[in-house]
């Protein structure tokens, strides 16, 4: 067991879906000490031969715990195993892992005597808190309806993982653009503009925006003037002057944007210089209709791509897909509805809608891919659409953004008001993680679409109910 009494170090106790959403989340909790109930090792034993999209990051998991605990005798288990030389700079952990045989308890010391896996877990917290008081016991779940239970049992601590969450609320997400009241050059004092080929670049004190990253879009209220940063120095920024209406007037594959936010998506989508742009808004905002729209123009019309990849991944894929009947792409077509109906938006005027959306498909190489086939492979030169995104943990998202190889472009969206894993929040999903982590990399673009143009009824909708 972990060090008895220790005011300094807490005692974390973790869940299954702790090491579900972060394989190696037990070495995140640098001096203090982690208690893995046995409890889990049998959930994630039952997992890792699934055929669950978990199942890999159960065995990942039961992989780290085991290079760390396979020369320690079973008394050494119980008692714990230092963690140290295991990570690397100051988060890395110098507190003890253990396992509790939760399945031995006497039932005398069970609150819970219903054999239930989430009881068992809670059963361990309660018990290592009456034994260890006055050190601080905590339970680690993102299970919300555990927490509750947990809490109501006596529990004094418990938490969600938050070390993948790099901010507290969603307000502060990054929208990948900075609006200016007024007119943007009443904030400028200073000012050495020049010109590259057909572009102007103007270098402005950083004092105007302190916090700018790399490729941010500049707005302000005159509806003129509309920037992109391009390079950030100790004092200085570079602004790239895309204006307003030249924003205003980007098109793709017959879509012209309805506002400045598809404009600024739009430009970011057609950029070659930019290898991912991350969509995110409200439903029915356009992220899905741009990305397809900019792919077709990028691949049909510009040659710059061989074929696009499009892939989400919902709760049912993993369990569902197998079972249904016909090839990968016809068994992923009833969760991609989304990008045919894209498509057929785009080509209703045509006289023959569905004979212009089989050409187009088969000309563009339109492939459709479950997320759960996308390990191991490389893809080169395609455009990716990872739809639905916010139902994605940060190292599934991972998996996929490696997967890239020379030449792909992927475009990430999702809409963080409609997340349906039972772990995930809008702070902890791997799409917020992803715009974070992002914001200040050169090769990538994040837009937030605020206006939903679907319909006033989709509008009234969104703002209402």
């Amino acid at each position: 067991m972990p060090r008895r009494n220790s005011t300094e170090t807490k005692i974390y106790v973790l869940d299954t879906n702790i090491l579900l959403h972060e394989p190696h989340a037990f070495l995140s909790f640098k001096e203090h000490d982690v208690v893995i109930p046995m409890t889990v090792l049998e959930e994630l034993d039952y997992i890792k031969d699934s055929k669950k999209d978990v199942a890999r990051d159960a065995r990942v998991s039961i992989r780290s715990m085991e290079d760390l605990l396979h020369e320690a005798t079973p008394e050494e288990m119980l008692v714990g195993v230092s963690m140290e030389g295991l990570g690397a700079g100051d988060t890395a952990p110098t507190g003890k892992l253990s396992i509790f045989a939760d399945l031995n308890m006497a039932e005398a010391q069970q609150v819970f005597t219903s054999n239930e896996n989430d009881n068992r877990i809670i059963n361990v917290a309660l018990h290592i808190q009456k034994a260890y008081a006055p050190q601080k016991v905590v339970l680690v779940t993102k299970d919300l309806n555990m927490r509750l239970k947990a809490k109501g049992a006596g529990l004094a601590h418990v938490e969600d993982y938050r070390t993948d969450q790099l901010i507290t609320d969603i307000k502060y997400l990054s929208r990948g653009f900075h609006a200016f009241e007024g007119n943007f050059w009443d904030n400028v004092k200073s000012v050495d503009s020049r010109t590259e080929g057909r572009d102007t670049i103007h270098t402005v004190p950083k004092s105007i925006l302190p916090e700018a990253y790399i490729n941010e879009f500049l707005l302000d209220d005159s509806k003129e003037f509309a920037g992109l940063v391009e390079e950030i120095s100790d004092d200085h920024l570079e602004v790239l002057d895309l204006g307003y209406e030249r924003l205003m007037s980007r098109h793709a594959w017959g879509i012209t944007p309805k506002n400045i936010g598809q404009g600024m998506a739009l430009h970011a989508l057609l950029d070659p210089h930019i290898d991912m742009c991350i969509l995110t808004g409200p439903a029915g905002s356009g992220k899905t209709l741009l990305a397809l729209a900019a792919a077709l123009e990028m691949v049909v019309e510009r040659n710059m791509y061989d074929k696009i990849i499009v892939t989400r991944s919902t709760p049912e894929i993993a369990e569902s897909i197998g079972f249904l009947p016909g090839t990968e792409e016809e068994k992923m077509l009833p969760w991609l509805a989304a990008i045919t109906d894209s498509l057929e938006v785009l080509h209703k005027h045509d006289e023959n809608t569905k004979g212009s959306m089989n050409y187009i498909m088969e000309k563009a190489n339109i492939q459709y891919k479950s997320v759960n086939f996308m390990r191991g492979r490389s893809i080169q030169n395609a455009i990716v659409i990872l739809d639905e995104s916010q139902n994605l943990t940060a190292s599934q998202l991972k998996t996929i953004i490696t997967r890239c190889g020379e030449g792909t472009k992927l475009i990430v969206g999702g809409n963080l008001a409609q997340i349906d894993s039972n772990y995930l929040s809008a702070v902890t999903s791997g799409l917020t993680y992803l715009v974070e982590k992002f914001k200040d990399f050169s090769g990538s673009a994040t837009i937030n679409l605020d206006g939903v143009v679907r319909s006033r009824l989709a509008s009234f909708a969104e703002e209402n109910l």
